[in-house]
């Protein structure tokens, strides 16, 4: 106590005899003072003389913090004596000649609450609305507003006074607060002065523009029968200069109106801002927009027609934005519009590929050939115009590229039997020129599968020798190691080079080397290339190729000699890739398992049984179409799903609203989109809670204390996208005044404290509210910890402690169910480099129930089709995947089993792996799972 006297002197004399920077200082601490809860009465008869009649602008705008804070009535409600002289100075600063200082001093009004000391100073307010500058006249608009919303008899005609100021103002922002104020204390004022300058709306500024769509829009809310008066102003909003007003302006005139014309200016609109705004955020946030009104089905014809338009935002080189304009225009596109699709979307892929390679450009491939195969599918008139485009990228660089058109090709092979010669005929053009080894299986595959007359046949033939090189090829390999070291190793004299020594003569040098021309190993031809480099999957994958096309071919050439001739030829291709294997020229030996396929299929290709070539034949192909067609029926599932979701069905008992008759509290029930969007701004969504009482803000209430410490603790842990704000009610419960109390926070985890919470004074039994903010960086599990920590008053002793109990943050508030196809599963779960395994530990006996708990408290999606998981068979492999709002990725296989050995009654049994690109990913989703086993078993 006998310090804060000290220090409160210390100010005293330095507010008293200081200089200006000696008072500034002084007038700091005492506002710190007081925010920290110290109680100064002294000192204000102090401020008052000695730095009040200072002109310092520092100064001004310091004690304009400080009178705002300052207590200025008695304990018994009643106005302090000094606060007079206060006011005063008040209506001397409204006078000032300087208009930062009557501005600043209008602003600072806005914030009183007591009615005494603004009576006195209203004609100097008054006044303040004729002054020269628009910086007064607008922050006296404000003053003005808000001492007639909180203390209406002290200006009783301030609508009046407003509308006369607003006929006369120039200043764009003036007249935007006076509006504003309309709006807000008299609607049918604002309406009066709109009509009188509606024509006018377009050369007024962005900020006015901007009040005016909001005022038209809670009008035509609340009373529907008020749009045809306002939507021709909305309409020419549409054409502003202002891309903010223009977004306003095609959001209201959806609410206002479904008519087919205002929905296609609407979208117009919407397509103008994404092409010319240059920020991708924007771009995203417009093409939701336009996602929103294609889900409405009676909007979703309108924009089939500007699919086109649409697909100008291709230009936008940002990826996501292109992914969101593709899904767009597929989901819009009709038979009337797919063929002008298609030829946009086939120069887009050309256009990929003179461009100059981005890591970017890829991924835009990809999702080119995507649209372009789906295209196809729902329109397979369209398939033969993007086949022999997207055949050319068989031989791209780009491995994801060259499989997505393969699997199309191949989708397209089967399906279509009208482009079955077309496509053999496209794939054994660029054949030659596949350069993955991946893609070279498929081709083989699609070729040896689809190959069906004696020409194809002898083709095909022709091209794996040409891709295989000569053969033997041990021989030729041995050969040609041991002819490269005679004929062409070359003695040769290097040019003479003069040198100067360091004695300054000169000095001849001649090198003699001998030169050796290096095995270049793209002169090998590719087939030939990977077997020697190991690769003897795509040999067994040949060995299949070369027996379906021999057994083809004996079924297709009467003559005998032709007959054995092929098949020889065939086996002695197999038979060299074996030999090759077993000798020590490549780099990796051959696996067993292909020594298997490639022996079987030479046996098969000895005895040509019915039984084997009806299996190599036909039933190959049986399950590629029951392949085809479960996918086929899982996307018409989804899409019925989606079209459900989203048709509006309205019950036979469903009770109908008329306008005229609605309450008016009743029409407010409406959501308000200004509002809403202002509440997302600030991060408080508000998200329906769940009828269950205890799914309200209680159940994220955690105790940080327990009863009997002195100071008591609890934190309400309120989870934005990015950010985590803690909410502390701290409550002093002893008869002592804790000073300096502090709330210290530490995190564990990708978690970051962006500031320090400010010490607090808290009173005998008295309770404070600390915020903290955290920000958070990636998805893992976080740990929240930390003390509270004060000095007692008039105690000698050292700071008191309270340790706080963990706070934990939960990984699933950022985790969120999401799609990807099986190569794009399999390809992250390659590159992944991080992996938990966690065995399955549960009482839950059925395997699908299973799956189901651990989608539910993951919150992951299934990918594996509903199909495959159908039936039983006593075990059950099923991929998961999720994406956290960070655009992490989260991979999980669940293996598990029902061991039928131990009885009905038995758990199920296995594991489950999680890979992630990050270890606290993995962790954290395997403490996840381990902990929801173990809560079921607590249930159950």
């Amino acid at each position: 106590f006998q310090l804060i006297l000290q220090f409160g002197a210390f100010t005293w004399r330095d507010t008293e005899k200081g200089d200006v920077k000696l008072k500034t200082e002084a007038l700091k601490k005492v506002i710190i003072m007081i925010l920290n809860g110290e109680k100064l009465p002294g000192l204000l008869m102090t401020i008052i003389r000695f730095v009040l009649p200072l002109q310092d602008h520092t100064i001004k705008k310091l004690l304009l913090v400080f009178w705002e804070i300052v207590p200025k009535t008695t304990p018994d409600g009643r106005l302090l004596q000094e606060m007079i002289l206060v006011c005063d100075a008040y209506r001397k600063d409204l006078q000032h000649p300087n208009e930062f200082i009557r501005g600043s001093t209008l602003r600072f009004l806005c914030k009183l609450k007591e009615a005494e000391l603004l009576e006195p100073l209203m004609p100097a307010i008054r006044a303040c609305l004729e002054h020269r500058h628009s910086y007064v006249r607008r922050n006296a608009v404000l003053a003005i507003y808000t001492i007639y919303r909180n203390f209406e008899h002290l200006i009783p005609d301030a609508p009046e006074l407003i509308h006369d100021f607003l006929v006369n103002e120039k200043d764009a922002s003036c007249k935007r607060n006076a509006f504003m104020m309309l709006i807000h204390a008299d609607q049918d004022r604002a309406l009066d002065y709109l009509s009188t300058c509606i024509d006018q709306v377009q050369t007024f500024g962005d900020i006015l523009q901007l009040v005016i769509v909001e005022l038209i829009y809670k009008v035509c809310h609340a009373n529907p029968s008020e749009r045809a008066r306002f939507i021709r102003c909305i309409y020419n909003l549409l054409q502003s200069s202002s891309p903010a007003v223009k977004y306003e302006a095609a959001g209201t005139l959806v609410t206002l109106s479904s008519a087919p014309t205002a929905i296609k200016a609407a979208a117009q609109c919407y397509i103008d801002l994404i092409i010319k705004e240059s920020d991708n955020n924007v771009k995203l946030i417009v093409l939701d927009r336009l996602i929103e009104l294609k889900e409405h089905p009676s909007h979703e014809r309108v924009l089939q027609d500007l699919v086109m338009d649409i697909l100008r935002v291709l230009s936008t080189p940002d990826l996501e934005v292109r992914k969101k304009t593709l899904q767009l225009a597929l989901d819009l596109v009709s038979s009337r519009n797919v063929e002008e699709l298609v030829i946009v979307l086939k120069k887009e892929v050309i256009k990929t590929n003179n461009v100059t390679e981005h890591e970017d450009t890829d991924k835009y491939r990809q999702l080119l050939v995507r649209t372009l195969h789906s295209c196809s599918v729902r329109f397979p008139d369209m398939a033969a115009n993007v086949i022999p485009v997207l055949m050319e990228f068989l031989s791209d660089n780009n491995e994801a590229a060259a499989a997505d058109v393969l699997e199309f090709v191949r989708e397209a092979i089967q399906r279509f039997d009208n482009l079955r010669p077309l496509i053999v005929e496209k794939m054994l053009e660029v054949f030659h020129a596949i350069k993955s080894v991946k893609i070279y299986r498929g081709a083989l595959w699609i070729l040896g599968e689809y190959c069906s007359t004696k020409e194809d046949i002898q083709s095909v033939m022709t091209e794996v020798r040409r891709s295989l090189g000569e053969i033997p090829i041990v021989e030729s390999e041995i050969k040609k190691e041991a002819g490269e070291l005679k004929p062409e190793e070359e003695v040769s004299v290097g040019p003479a080079q003069k040198l100067v020594t360091e004695m300054g003569t000169y000095a001849t040098q001649s090198a003699l080397s001998s030169s050796r021309p290096a095995k270049k190993e793209e002169d090998r031809p590719p087939l030939r290339g990977f077997l020697l480099d190991g690769d003897f999957f795509v040999a067994a994958s040949l060995a299949t190729t070369l027996t379906k096309i021999a057994l083809r071919y004996v079924s297709l050439v009467p003559e005998k000699k032709k007959q054995n001739s092929f098949n020889a030829e065939a086996m002695l291709l197999m038979a060299t890739i074996l030999h090759l294997g077993k000798s020590s020229l490549p780099k990796k030996p051959i696996t067993d398992d292909d020594v298997d396929r490639i022996s079987l299929c030479l046996k098969v290709l000895s005895e040509c049984s019915p039984l084997m070539n009806d299996i190599f034949n036909k039933e190959c192909r049986q399950s590629l179409s029951h392949m085809l067609s479960a996918k086929l029926e899982e996307e018409k599932l989804s899409q019925k799903k989606e079209s459900e979701k989203r048709s509006v069905t309205i019950q036979p008992d469903d009770p109908i609203s008329f306008m005229q008759l609605t309450a008016k509290n009743e029409m407010s029930s409406k959501e308000d989109q200004f509002q809403l969007s202002l509440l997302a701004a600030m991060g408080n969504t508000q998200r329906k809670e769940a009828a269950d009482p205890l799914a309200s803000k209680l159940n994220k209430v955690t105790q940080l204390t327990g009863f009997s410490d002195p100071v008591y603790a609890e934190a309400y842990v309120h989870v934005n996208q990015y950010d985590i704000v803690l909410d502390v009610l701290v409550v002093n419960q002893t008869s002592d005044t804790l000073q300096n109390c502090t709330l210290e926070l530490a995190t564990l985890g990708d978690l970051k404290l962006v500031e320090k919470p400010s010490p607090l004074t808290l009173a005998p039994h008295d309770f404070a509210n600390i915020k903290a903010n955290v920000k958070v960086a990636s998805t893992e599990n976080g740990i929240i910890f930390g003390n509270v920590v004060y000095d007692v008053s008039g105690a000698a002793s050292d700071r008191n402690c309270v340790v706080l109990s963990d706070i934990h943050i939960d990984i699933m508030d950022y985790i969120q169910p999401a799609s990807c196809t099986d190569a794009e599963f399999r390809q992250m779960w390659a590159e992944f480099e991080w992996e938990n395994k966690v065995t399955v530990n549960t009482n839950i006996i059925d395997l699908n129930e299973y799956l189901q708990h651990i989608l539910k408290s993951t919150n992951m999606k299934c990918l594996t089709p509903e199909k495959a998981l159908s039936g039983y068979c006593g075990f059950m492999a099923a991929n998961l995947y999720a994406r956290s709002i960070f655009g992490e990725d989260a991979l999980a296989n669940v293996s598990i089993e029902k061991p039928i050995h131990l009885g009905p009654e038995a758990p199920v049994t296995g594991h489950i792996r999680i890979r992630a690109k990050s270890q606290g990913m993995a962790l954290s989703l395997g403490d996840k799972i381990n902990l929801s086993q173990k809560k079921t078993m607590l249930r159950k």
